[in-house]
């Protein structure tokens, strides 16, 4: 009786583990198929630009974006994507920077700011079509104050999708045009 019984313990301990590693590996996989705006990537470290505007998972409205900067040739790149109830769109940043500061002040608080163009590459909202083109304004506040945003200003029939982010749950990477002292600053402090 002694060996029937074991053998059964290690039976149902086998079937308990195996049914762990189971239900572990369909949430890990359910998690990663909720993530918001997956359909680029994270960066890690420290980018040129970047931002994300709250958790990864769980958000109503949600939005990321980075890319490269160039202050010198006054040009930018990257990848943004804005998700909520109404679809996800994606968006290819245009490469000219229409504006940048180290100087500016939102909110109440100095910090670095830069303003670009987009155009929607992917969208499953039907307002918001393939090819329109839109702005984004994306403000880093510095000094330890965390009241970083980002704005998107849509197109015509795509209004609706205008969203500002702002607060302690943004967070933003706008490098400074300026890092030292070279006729590049010099320049993009009289603009």
């Amino acid at each position: 009786m002694g060996g029937k019984r074991t053998t059964t313990r290690a039976g149902r301990t086998l079937l308990v583990a195996v049914a762990l590693v189971v239900a572990t590996l369909g949430s890990a996989g359910s998690a990663s198929a909720h993530t918001s705006c997956s359909q680029i990537g994270t960066v890690y470290g420290i980018p040129p630009w970047a931002f994300h505007t709250g958790a990864y998972s769980g958000e109503s409205w949600f939005a990321k974006g980075h890319g490269n900067i160039n202050f010198e040739a006054n040009t930018v790149s990257g990848v943004m994507c804005q998700q909520d109830g109404r679809g996800t769109i994606l968006m290819s940043v245009k490469h000219h920077l229409v504006y940048h500061s180290h100087y500016a002040m939102m909110w109440g608080y100095p910090g670095n700011i830069m303003k670009i163009t987009f155009q929607i590459t992917s969208s499953s909202d039907p307002k918001c079509a393939v090819g329109m083109e839109g702005r984004t304004t994306i403000y880093g506040s510095y000094n330890g104050v965390r009241s970083d945003s980002v704005q998107f200003f849509f197109p015509g029939a795509c209004k609706d999708q205008n969203r500002v982010y702002h607060g302690a749950q943004v967070n933003v990477q706008v490098p400074p045009p300026c890092i030292a002292p070279r006729p590049a600053c010099v320049a993009s402090r009289r603009r």
